[in-house]
């Protein structure tokens, strides 16, 4: 027997490693897959020049910062393994590169810098003409000026006055460096020159990548016809690794390898004079130019190659380290869980390894971000937000990955309690069932009287504990009911009263007769089985741990009017599907209604805690700290009233989540540290109310998203669109997780797809309230009991917005911010769609508390179909 155990955890541990290798694996073959090179032309490690900037990830011209000496000489050395020049930009900042060049047998085309400033230029003049004599084998033309006149800094007859005063200084061929349409607008600055330097940038006119080359070639010889006895220079001819989509030209590594792969390949090339636009990446143009600006670099800021010049250049160059990382990272949790879940059926096991696996993919990618893109202040701050709220996702995802695979995947479960045969009459332990009441119609607590009066039980009591109800038209006829039920019902009225429910339940304690055994707690509004006493008190005969045991709650009275409907079935989710989850692990979260509890043990925690709003699911935590067992039998054993309408709901479930945070700073400390509290139970009651942090940080990250969008709009430079790369995993998260839900409901209950559907809206309508109901519990110590009220009510008019002002109006801002990134960014940027997507999925919440409340106001069917008079 020993040997056969052994042989199947030996078996066990072979399975785990199979999948969690298989599953590893497959992902790296996907990391392959989605990187594959696209084929392009083959090209020489040979190129005639680069334009340079001496600056690197740390260095700024704006505040003076430049390379050192020998940083400079370093770069140079780079260069000149496979280029014949260099040309620069400013005479001022690069002096030590004329030396340097002569060093590496470089020939220098040196670049003087002029803007506005007329003593900054004149500095300029002055050091570039010094350059050019003291430096003249080395510095063999002069570029002064770079697309002065397209920024609009000089005039053309000043730009003219600065070449001729060079030329005479130096004797050296003069130009300056425009784009191709400028040089056609001002013809006469041909004539001032002695050499034309153009500028073919196809990206930046928005041309793909594919036919960027011969749109450069044409705009090439449209000058040649143009001005035939000029030499012409490329002073800059490139493509980006990163930036927006400018129509159709889409930067990326792929398209940069392209398109100068292509060029360098083109049967001209070789008799073209030309600069790669440019060596190295220079991350402080992301402040002047925008995103592209910083990847314009054959070699990145970190002075390696973006790509090679031959062979296939894959998406992503860092892909390999990537899968690995991910595949190693995710290996011990996969094989963990496959491991340990050998209850599961192997498709389970499969589903959430590969969750596992996708997850930490994710994140190492989101990890790797800040090495791949040079990121701004305030880019950084934008990335600690997308990844906080990846990992939330993550997190949320998997808790429900988690509750998905069980009940799909589980073959066979451990604690599934039913319905038990009734005791004899003399072997019955005696009951006190406690129905508190506040404000309550007196027919519906009448009816909850009623049918308990019915019950098949013979040995229990019944006491009504009405607290604080001042109108007398409401309480005063349920005293006079109970009074015709016999002796074994009894009334209080008390007020004034404290502690909220808690406090009246824990009067009826000390009211409760000595012989009870058991304490029943009902809602006022709830119409039980007979059998509800009788079928369920058994459990507390077969152990004397059993604590705890909860049936679950159901309505009645919700067919005919679509609120009530999506009521009914978003209830019932949790009672079919969340409970059953816990229960497996004696992890209940206990309810305030339907629930029988051994006194004994409620005498022994204290009693009800009249600090929590959320009494009842308290007392089951402290319950289980002891040591106890609780049970869920599935079986409806009553039925009460849905929430009147929308606000109503929003009421209580603000309470349930306020009552949660209470809940959890009470006994975080048990929860996390020493207690009785075993690891399972622990999870699910740190899990269980992960939704409700997620729903949270989902508000958080709505508020972030628009205040980013006004900061994009208002200070572009400062503040741009968040990376695709960490938005479009974030956007399959929350589009998976909502899928699983519906998916389990149409698996484990009987209800239709407009009913799935419903209760999915009503869900996603009470995000706002949850996260609203999470912040209050958190900061706030002390709540109020507000009752549910119960039954059907309309509102008119403005009214009807009153519930949900809040959510129309970030509903409305998130509209208005998605537009407004629409019209002033566009439709063609990746980036930009997947922010305005991000915009869009946020409203998902607030649309659906407005179809709620729309819902909640539609008229009852008749009996007969026909909608109802209001």
């Amino acid at each position: 027997m020993a040997l056969t155990r052994f042989a199947r955890f030996i078996l066990h541990i072979a399975v785990a490693l199979v999948i969690a290798t298989f599953i590893a694996v497959a992902q790296f073959g996907v990391w392959q897959w989605v990187n594959r090179g696209q084929p392009m032309a083959e090209a020489e490690n040979t190129i005639t020049g680069f334009a340079y900037s001496g600056y690197g990830r740390d260095q700024d011209p704006m505040k003076q910062d430049t390379l050192t000496q020998e940083q400079l000489a370093g770069d140079l050395n780079i260069l000149a393994r496979t280029a014949k020049r260099v040309r620069t930009y400013s005479s001022i900042d690069y002096a030590a590169v004329a030396p340097l060049a002569a060093m590496d047998g470089l020939r220098l085309t040196n670049g003087i810098w002029l803007d506005q400033s007329v003593e900054r230029n004149m500095r300029e003049v002055e050091a570039g003409i010094k350059l050019a004599n003291q430096y003249s084998k080395t510095v063999d033309r002069i570029i002064v000026g770079n697309e002065t006149l397209l920024r609009e800094d000089l005039a053309p007859e000043t730009l003219i006055l600065y070449l001729n005063m060079v030329r005479d200084e130096t004797h050296k061929p003069v130009s300056t460096a425009e784009p191709w349409h400028v040089w056609i607008k001002y013809p006469e600055l041909a004539e001032n020159v002695d050499f034309i330097t153009v500028h073919l940038l196809p990206y930046h006119e928005g041309v793909p990548a594919e036919q960027a080359v011969e749109y450069a070639m044409q705009r090439y010889h449209e000058l040649e016809r143009t001005f035939p006895y000029k030499r012409i220079v490329i002073g800059e001819i490139g493509w980006p690794s990163r930036g927006p989509k400018i129509e159709e030209a889409v930067a990326s590594r792929e398209n940069e390898a392209l398109f100068l792969r292509t060029f360098l390949a083109h049967n001209e090339t070789p008799d073209l004079d030309y600069f790669i636009m440019e060596a190295f990446d220079q991350p402080w143009k992301v402040e002047l130019e925008g995103w592209a600006g910083a990847y314009w670099g054959v070699y990145d800021v970190n002075r390696k190659p973006k790509f090679s010049f031959t062979g296939e250049v894959p998406r992503d160059i860092r892909w390999e380290r990537k899968a690995r990382a991910a595949g190693l990272y995710a290996f011990i949790p996969m094989f963990l869980v496959t491991l340990l879940l050998g209850s599961w059926s192997l498709m389970g096991r499969i589903w959430l390894a590969v969750l596992i696996q996708a997850s930490v993919a994710t994140l190492i990618v989101g990890g790797n971000v800040p090495a791949e893109y040079y990121l701004t202040h305030g880019d950084l701050i934008g990335l600690t937000v997308l990844i906080a709220a990846t990992l939330i996702s993550i997190s949320v995802l998997l808790t429900h990955g988690y509750e998905f695979g069980e009940v799909l995947f589980k073959r066979l479960w451990k604690r599934r309690f039913t319905l038990l045969p009734p005791l004899p009459p003399e072997q019955e332990p005696f009951v006190s069932i406690h129905l508190a009441c506040y404000n309550e119609p007196p027919e519906m607590v009448i009816a909850t009287l009623d049918s308990l009066a019915r019950s098949h039980y013979h040995n229990f009591e019944v006491l009504v504990i009405d607290n604080n109800t001042a109108d007398e038209a409401l309480w005063k006829p349920v005293e006079a009911h109970v009074a015709k039920l016999g002796a074994n019902f009894r009334f209080f009225h008390l007020r004034p009263w404290p502690g909220f429910k808690a406090g009246a339940l824990n009067f009826a304690l000390k009211q409760t007769d000595t012989r009870a055994e058991i304490i029943g707690v009902v809602d006022a509004d709830y119409v039980v089985d007979p059998e509800w006493i009788s079928s369920l008190v058994p459990h507390f005969q077969q152990a004397p741990e059993v604590a705890v045991v909860q049936a679950p709650q159901a309505h009645r009275d919700w067919e005919a009017q679509p609120f009530r409907r999506m009521c009914n079935w978003e209830f019932d989710g949790f009672f079919r599907i969340g409970m059953h989850h816990r229960n497996e692990r004696n992890a209940l979260i206990q309810h305030g209604t339907m629930t029988l509890v051994r006194r004994k043990y409620l005498d022994e925690v204290g009693g009800w805690s009249e600090w929590c709003i959320c009494e009842d699911s308290e007392l089951g935590l402290r319950l289980l700290h002891k040591g106890y067992d609780t049970r869920y039998v599935d079986h409806v054993l009553g039925r009460g009233l849905t929430p009147a309408n929308f606000a109503a709901i929003k009421s209580q479930r603000f309470r349930w989540a306020f009552g949660a945070m209470q809940i959890l700073r009470a006994h975080f400390s048990a929860l996390v540290g020493h207690s009785k509290l075993n690891v399972a139970q622990r999870y699910h009651f740190l899990t269980g109310w992960f939704a409700w942090f997620g729903e949270a940080l989902q508000l958080v990250f709505t508020v972030a998203s628009l205040v980013w969008t006004v900061l994009m709009i208002a200070a572009p430079k400062s503040f741009g669109l968040p990376m695709t790369v960490l938005v479009a995993p974030m956007l399959g998260f929350m589009a998976f997780k909502a899928m699983m839900g519906p998916i389990l409901y149409r698996r484990t209950m009987d209800c239709s797809w407009m009913d799935i559907a419903g209760a999915s809206l009503l869900s996603a309508g009470l995000s706002h309230t949850v996260a609203r109901g999470v912040f209050a519990g958190i900061f706030r110590k002390k709540g109020v009991f507000v009752v549910t009220p119960k039954g059907w009510s309309r509102s008119k008019g403005l009214a009807f917005f009153a519930p949900i002002r809040e959510e129309m109006l970030l509903l409305l801002g998130l509209l208005a911010a998605a537009v407004s990134i629409a019209v002033d960014l566009g439709f063609n940027e990746p980036a930009a769609r997947a922010w305005i997507a991000v915009l869009l999925f946020e409203t998902i919440p607030y649309w659906a508390a407005l179809g709620c409340q729309i819902a909640s106001n539609w008229p009852e069917k008749s009996p007969q179909g026909e909608l109802a008079s209001t």
